[in-house]
Formats: structure tokens, C-alpha cells, sequence
């Protein structure tokens, strides 16, 4: 069954997967969203921020091509990227020198994709948590 969703529907689709605690839960979403006709793809991250930023851009890109969300094309690797680097820029106030944990989740329906992140980020168990938001306009399917 394949329903039209638009860029919200997506957005929130991708932080669904962000959010998902478990590998059990993650699985449960990523059938209940393609029974919807939503890829999705997530994947674990942790690390220092500014060293980190292309660590966790590459991986998006390659969690997503191995999910199926996106094909190996310039267009789609790139709207990854790019949707990456937005969702990056927004937690980077809090995020500037410190260490970074969570997942990346990401969410593709026709024409739009979304990416999420998700992450603690501070030192020892004084983490200030925050999630930034991508998306990209891709051709459609």
C-alpha cells in the first residue's frame, strides 16, 4: 500500500527512526513505514563533534544506500548530504567541543528526503540533549 506523504510526514518518519531506542524497535518502524511506502534507514554515531561532522555525514550517505533509500546517483548522495549537514548545523551551538552521541535516522517518501539526528552531547553523564532536522527535494522514483 503506498499513500502520498509530504515533506512533514517524511520529517517526522526520520526522527521516529532517530528516536528508536533498540534495534527491535528500529526493525518494527522500518517495516510499518515501508508497508506506508516510506524508506527509512538508521544508524548509531558517536564521537567529537567538529572532528566528527564528515565521520557522520559519510555514514548517513552509506546507511541510506545500503537501506535502499536512496540509489547511487549524485542527486541522491548529495540531497543525503546535504540534508545531513542542515540537521548538523542546527545542534552545532550546543555541540562546539564537546562529544556527540545518538543516532541518525533517515526517511525518503517520493520526492522528499529527511534527516535526523538525535544525540547527547557534553561530557560523563552531564549531556545537554538536542536534535536537528534536514530535508532535501529529490526526483522522484
Amino acid at each position: 500500500m503506498t499513500n502520498y506523504y509530504g515533506s512533514k510526514e517524511t520529517a517526522a518518519t526520520a526522527i521516529q527512526m532517530a528516536l528508536s531506542k533498540t534495534r527491535e524497535e528500529e526493525n518494527a518502524l522500518k517495516i510499518k513505514y515501508h508497508e506506508l511506502g516510506i524508506k527509512t534507514a538508521a544508524v548509531d554515531y558517536g564521537g567529537e563533534y567538529i572532528t566528527s561532522i564528515k565521520k557522520i555525514v559519510e555514514r548517513a550517505v552509506v546507511a541510506a544506500k545500503r537501506e535502499g533509500v536512496i540509489k547511487e546517483t549524485h542527486a541522491d548522495e548529495g540531497a543525503v548530504a546535504g540534508a545531513t549537514r542542515e540537521a548538523l548545523s542546527q545542534i552545532m551551538p550546543k555541540a562546539i567541543g564537546l562529544n556527540v552521541g545518538g543516532k541518525i535516522g533517515i526517511a525518503r517518501q517520493n520526492g522528499h528526503i529527511s534527516v535526523a539526528v538525535f544525540f547527547g552531547i557534553g561530557l560523563l553523564h552531564l549531556d545537554e540533549v538536542s536534535i536537528g532536522l534536514g530535508h532535501r527535494a529529490v526526483p522522484l522514483e
